[in-house]
């Protein structure tokens, strides 16, 4: 069974890593800072959401991937996706307005349902295969 629906949140999540890196690059250019956050606050949040972005993204596409090669159906997994596409954007853009709100553990919350709803399905499918 091939994977088609994966492949295009792949896609889009590794376009999305491209402006969460370059901030952080534009902000160490801006303030000098070559390592570390130094004392720089928009550079640590910076810093935060693209490290949580890197923490979290390529896991929860591993196990979508595993999950539609099990033969999670269509509308689960993009559900899925859906869910992970909304908690990475809560989670960045709180950390990069303030840095702590509703918007960063609502994020969390959704990125951890997607990750549960791939993980269970592919440990379930690979325990008990129909």
């Amino acid at each position: 069974m091939p994977i088609v629906i994966t492949p295009i949140f792949v896609g889009l999540f590794v376009i999305a890593q491209v402006p969460l890196t370059w901030i952080v690059g534009m902000r160490r250019y801006h303030t000098g800072i070559r390592f570390f956050g130094g004392d720089d606050d928009i550079l640590l949040r910076r810093m935060r959401a693209h490290g949580n972005y890197t923490e979290t993204v390529p896991i929860t596409l591993l196990a979508m991937a595993c999950a539609e090669l099990l033969g999670m159906p269509s509308a689960a997994l993009w559900a899925g996706g859906a869910l992970l596409v909304a908690g990475r954007i809560a989670h960045a853009v709180e950390m990069l307005r303030t840095g702590w709100g509703i918007g960063r553990s609502g994020g969390m919350i959704l990125t951890f349902l997607a990750m549960v709803e791939f993980g269970a399905w592919s440990l379930w499918r690979s325990l008990f295969p129909s």
